[in-house]
């Protein structure tokens, strides 16, 4: 039996079988930079939407906070009352007081649900305090500590208060003259992104001490009844 030579020539390969083939180095870097642009693109896309989510809650979260402070504020204001307080130095104080940026009043309808030793009316004061408007309130009406602030409303660069009685407008209510509250309040608003805000509120709107109503004559035995009073 006689071996065959081995075949030992330079480039010398082994016979393809059909159907059997490869990429050459060109095609596999064609397919790893389109494979690269397509992830790159699907990557950009959802960084956007990320963005786009996180800025569109950030928006949602703002103006809901700015609707609950107008109603909080609203609501505070249309229960004001004509309850003068004393603060913690014993000092009586009126029951309404505003200028500038900060308003302090005394509220009804604090809803006791615990039952607690206490009035069913509250002091709070609403101030600005750097870029925040915060509430406060107050456990008793008269020689107590204030509660923490609540802040209801970040981003306020500038705000101005201006109270209104009788047709007149003023920038400043201390409750003198006789006169406890005043009718309407004007809020007006500047924000740290340069939108601007105003807004009117009624004040006491409940409390309002209703007119003396005036009796009517009564008609005396043998009085007349006139033709235009008489019943049809």
């Amino acid at each position: 039996m006689t071996a065959r030579p081995i075949d030992r020539r330079v480039g010398a390969t082994s016979a393809r079988h059909p159907g059997e083939g490869g990429f050459t180095l060109v095609e596999v870097m064609v397919a790893l930079m389109i494979f690269g642009m397509i992830a790159a693109a699907g990557v950009a896309i959802l960084s956007f939407s990320i963005r786009a989510q996180a800025a569109s809650a950030t928006r949602l979260d703002d103006a809901s906070a700015f609707t609950r402070t107008l109603t909080v504020l609203s609501a505070d204001l249309a229960q004001a009352t004509t309850r003068p307080t004393r603060d913690e130095g014993g000092t009586l104080r009126p029951a309404f007081v505003g200028e500038g940026t900060q308003v302090a009043l005394v509220r009804g309808g604090w809803t006791n649900i615990d039952a607690a030793p206490r009035a069913s009316e509250q002091k709070v004061v609403w101030r600005l305090d750097g870029t925040t408007l915060q509430r406060i309130a107050y456990p008793q009406l008269d020689g107590a500590a204030p509660l923490g602030a609540t802040p209801m409303l970040t981003r306020v660069a500038e705000m101005r208060l201006r109270f209104r009685y009788a047709g007149v407008w003023s920038d400043r209510w201390d409750g003198g003259d006789g006169l406890p509250v005043p009718e309407a309040m004007e809020l007006t608003m500047a924000r740290t992104d340069g939108t601007r805000y105003r807004a009117m509120f009624l004040v006491g709107t409940g409390y309002a001490p209703m007119p003396a109503a005036t009796p009517s004559p009564t008609p005396t035995a043998g009085s007349s009844v006139g033709a235009s009073d008489a019943p049809r």
